[in-house]
């Protein structure tokens, strides 16, 4: 894509869990300001790759790279403290908030490791997201589950990454909570943050993507722009639920 930047760069990795292997040399770009989407069925690695782009798992093969100090620096070695501190956020599927902490305090989590500035951050998380403000002495364990997403998006970006990962985000949620959460991840993307999801609501996240990445069976399969994946009939066929 020309004249834009590239955030990150997945290079032929290679990734799994002890001796199983679950990537087998897959390859994504994210672009500065993006939205992307990586769909694909159940066990295809999609979670496998989001964690090893974090620094949960190790790359066995290949390079990671990030955009640090305006280079593209590999990373398959950070650990992930170091990487929140370059500017990469991660949420996961669960367990991504803590309940019985009030949601102002689950915020000041989100700004561990560097205190200097808290205040400021959570006031732009309030601003972004009113409700939370509005609830900001209540324990997290009172939120509906959009609720708790936006809690755990805020907590993401308080120090402000260049890039959120978010591994599938509407996952467990009721069908009338689905659409908020997208909503949400349109506001995380309009405040100039890039986003990178797991979605098994592929065509809910396709279509508010810029593009995305088909997987199967660890496998790059597909990619191309979020729309010109929606009307392709062979993945709306086997991934989207269409005929």
């Amino acid at each position: 894509m020309k004249n834009k930047t590239k955030i990150l760069e997945v290079n032929n990795v290679f990734s799994g869990y002890g001796e199983t292997e679950i990537l087998h040399g897959v390859s994504i770009v994210i672009y500065e300001n993006e939205i992307v989407t990586i769909i694909g069925p159940n066990g295809c690695g999609k979670s496998t790759l989001m964690k090893t782009i974090f620094g949960l798992l190790r790359a066995t093969s290949g390079n990671i790279d990030f955009l640090i100090d305006n280079k593209l620096t590999t990373i398959n070695n950070f650990d992930t403290e170091n990487l929140i501190k370059q500017g990469l956020s991660y949420v996961p599927q669960s367990d991504n908030v803590f309940p019985s902490l009030s949601i102002e305090e689950n915020l000041e989590m989100g700004s561990f490791i560097k205190e200097e500035g808290m205040a400021e951050s959570i006031e732009s998380m309030y601003e972004l997201f009113p409700v939370l403000k509005e609830k900001r002495n209540d324990p997290a364990s009172q939120l509906s589950g959009g609720q708790r997403q936006m809690l755990a998006f805020a907590r993401a970006m308080m120090l402000k990454p260049k890039l959120i990962i978010l591994d599938e985000p509407s996952a467990g949620l009721a069908p009338n909570l689905v659409n908020s959460v997208f909503e949400t991840i349109l506001t995380i993307h309009k405040a100039g943050v890039a986003v990178l999801m797991v979605e098994q609501n592929a065509k809910a996240a396709l279509e508010r993507s810029n593009r995305g990445y088909v997987l199967a069976t660890g496998e790059n399969k597909a990619e191309g722009t979020g729309k010109s994946l929606l009307k392709n009939k062979e993945i709306a066929s086997l991934y989207l639920g269409g005929k």
